[in-house]
């Protein structure tokens, strides 16, 4: 008497997903999703990118405002993608590039409207008539 299995596909091949093969899910270096030493580089990444923007800050270690304003939008960025790669496991070859496909069009709409809304609040204040004296006496 046989027995038919029904694991097997057409091509006699077993399509149960424990034989090694990769089920998409990994970060293509042959872990699952991060690793313990991952998530605690991760971490101490994250701290350590917190710690010197607010040092800078609190102690006014640098002479300028803008210029430490500057450096701490730096260490944000950085900081992002220290989250991205190490907490939302993100690379290039992950779910066959369509992660960063659609970070790379957030990334676009984020400018664009950073960018719009800029502009717009420019030339609102530059167009704005202004108030005089008398009138804004007058305001509730």
């Amino acid at each position: 008497m046989s027995t038919v299995n029904p694991h097997l596909d057409a091509h006699g091949e077993d399509t149960r997903n424990f034989h090694g093969h990769d089920d998409g899910h990994g970060d293509g270096h042959g872990e699952a999703h991060g690793s313990f030493k991952g998530y605690l580089t991760g971490f101490l990444l994250s701290v350590v990118l917190t710690a010197i923007p607010f040092w800078l800050v609190m102690e006014e270690v640098l002479p300028s405002k803008q210029l430490t304003v500057v450096i701490v939008l730096a260490f944000a960025l950085v900081q992002v993608l220290v989250h991205m790669v190490y907490f939302l496991h993100m690379n290039t070859q992950s779910e066959g590039g369509w992660n960063m496909l659609a970070l790379i069009f957030t990334l676009i709409l984020v400018v664009i409207t950073f960018a719009g809304s800029l502009w717009v609040m420019y030339h609102m204040n530059e167009n704005m008539m202004p108030l005089s004296v008398h009138e804004a006496k007058n305001l509730p």
